[in-house]
């Protein structure tokens, strides 16, 4: 096990459509894309398609949704350990302007205790606060291990303080400082004074305000892609996490500020692709972007 990733499993049926239809309407989307999501998910499935073989321990369903979910890691390499619900969990994704509307149907009842696994010789694990029990565990385990422990902090959640006491990098969204009516700088602190050794916050096309390890506050603009060629942010950020955390199984001795360019560049890909599979880049699809917009 190179890395294990923790997270909720998802199917994404991502859309592109001129108007969302109400009552009796109907409409015809002009696009749309079938794939798998989730936070961590995805992360994972971006860290796979970059040439590590990260585990991902997911919620898992006993239907067609979930086997298909198993087809599509199996195409990845990736070793699913899952956790039983009674239904997959399903997102539709509407892309449009450089945003996205989500409608989401979970099941986040898990029918049994997590699954106890073998670390072996795991490097990393990645995180995003769901199955909140698994989380906190295998987070106090990695840190028990001297092994590198990354949080998505999309938003609040019941384990948030706690989890973060046990997370090296932690890169949060603007979301969770407006939910803890913290500014920017109020949750770099936070971060900070919870022992994260690198903590950032993500801001869409502003780019990331983030920390180093000396503790200096830096900020990372985005790559400037032109606008007619973003056609779906969704999943841009899973992306990010799963690229950082590939770029420092690579590398680990390279500054943070190394991994996070590598991450930014991959996620310049994810935008100009529509749904999260067609979004995953290679290694030469990040080269090529940072080719493309790194001087620009």
């Amino acid at each position: 096990m190179q890395a294990l990733f923790i997270g909720q499993a998802y199917i994404d049926v991502t859309m592109i459509a001129d108007a969302m239809p109400s009552g009796d309407d109907k409409s015809v989307a002009r696009d749309y894309a079938v794939s798998f999501g989730g936070n961590a998910v995805t992360a994972c499935f971006a860290c796979a398609k970059l040439g590590f073989t990260p585990d991902l321990l997911a919620s898992l369903a006993d239907d067609w949704l979930g086997r298909m979910f198993l087809d599509m890691a199996a195409k990845y390499q990736i070793p699913v350990h899952g956790r039983k619900v009674r239904r997959s969990s399903l997102s539709f994704i509407l892309p449009r302007e450089g945003k996205r509307a989500i409608l989401r149907a979970r099941d986040d009842d898990y029918l049994h205790p997590f699954p106890r696994l073998n670390l072996g010789e795991c490097r990393a694990l990645h995180l995003d606060g769901h199955q909140a029990d698994a989380a906190i565990h295998y987070a106090k385990v990695c840190r028990e291990k001297g092994v590198l422990t990354s949080l998505d902090g999309g938003g609040l959640r019941s384990n948030t303080h706690d989890l973060l006491g046990f997370v090296d990098i932690a890169i949060v969204a603007e979301r969770l400082g407006e939910q803890m009516n913290l500014d920017e700088r109020g949750m770099l602190d936070y971060l900070k004074a919870r022992g994260c050794k690198i903590g950032g916050i993500t801001q869409g096309e502003r780019g990331m305000i983030w920390y180093d390890e000396s503790g200096e506050v830096k900020r990372l603009s985005s790559l400037p892609v032109p606008s007619p060629l973003v056609i779906d942010t969704s999943g841009a950020g899973d992306v990010f996490h799963g690229a950082y955390l590939a770029s420092w199984l690579g590398a680990p001795d390279a500054p943070w500020s190394r991994h996070f360019e590598f991450a930014r560049a991959a996620s310049a890909f994810k935008i100009q692709h529509l749904g999260n599979e067609a979004g995953l880049p290679a290694q030469a699809d990040v080269a090529n972007m940072r080719a493309l917009y790194d001087k620009a």
